[in-house]
């Protein structure tokens, strides 16, 4: 069970990476919103998810906050704690291996 929750909090880091470039372009350019890729358990993903760049700041000031395509979540892992509107969701691990995982490749941890 370990290892499949390892993937999964990897799979969904590398999406938070992913997100966090769109982010800086989006800022570079003066954009207020962005259209972010689902950060999901699942590498074959391509949905996009809509959001303001407050709305996304809102998502990563907390590490083991993940936003997602609605339906996207793995309850087994994680619970959707707010729904911006019909296309978004935001999801918190609560796993302790998922949520260990993803605090230790948070791009941001310890740059506050």
């Amino acid at each position: 069970m370990a290892e499949r929750e390892v993937r999964i909090a990897r799979t969904e880091a590398l999406f938070r990476d992913v997100n966090e470039r769109i982010a800086e372009s989006a800022e570079r350019f003066s954009a207020r919103d962005a259209e972010f890729v689902c950060e999901c358990a699942d590498p074959a993903c391509a949905e996009r998810v809509p959001a303001t760049l407050e709305q996304y700041e809102e998502v990563r000031s907390v590490g083991t906050h993940f936003l997602l395509t609605p339906g996207h979540e793995i309850t087994e892992v994680e619970r959707v704690v707010k729904r911006p509107h019909r296309r978004t969701v935001v999801v918190e691990k609560f796993n302790s291996v998922v949520a260990a995982t993803v605090r230790r490749l948070n791009p941001r941890a310890g740059t506050a």
